[in-house]
C-alpha cells in the first residue's frame, strides 16, 4: 500500500509514496479514514516526501480528510511535499498547509 500510517500523541502521520492518482487516492482515502475513525488526532499529517506524482485526486483526497478533522477542531499540515506535489498543492490554493522539516532540507543536501 502507498500508505505507512503512524501514530504519535495526539498526532497521525500518513507517509505516502509513489503516484498519487485516483485509484490510489481510494486506497489512501480507505485506510486514512478508518484510523481517523479510531483515533480523532489533533492533527493529521500528510507527508508527501516519497510522492512521484499527483493530480487532483490528491488535492481532493487532502481537502476532505481537512473537513473531516475539523469536526473535531483537529487540524491538517502536508509536510516535505516532493516539488511536483508541491506545485499542485500551491497551485490548489493549499500551500497555507504545508511544512517543511529541516529533515527534507538534510535529504536534499545528499
Amino acid at each position: 500500500m502507498p500508505v505507512n500510517i503512524i501514530h504519535e500523541k495526539g498526532k497521525m502521520t500518513a507517509e505516502i509514496s509513489g503516484e498519487l492518482d485516483h485509484h490510489e487516492a481510494a486506497e489512501i482515502r480507505m485506510a486514512v479514514d478508518g484510523e481517523l475513525a479510531q483515533s480523532f488526532p489533533e492533527l493529521l499529517n500528510f507527508d508527501m516526501s516519497g510522492v512521484t506524482f499527483m493530480d487532483s485526486s490528491g488535492v481532493g483526497l487532502v481537502l476532505g480528510r481537512l473537513r473531516t478533522v475539523k469536526q473535531w477542531d483537529g487540524k491538517v499540515r502536508i509536510t516535505d511535499p516532493s516539488p511536483r506535489a508541491e506545485k499542485i498543492l500551491k497551485l490548489s490554493g493549499l500551500s497555507a498547509l504545508i511544512v517543511k522539516s529541516r529533515a527534507a532540507g538534510k535529504k536534499a543536501e545528499k
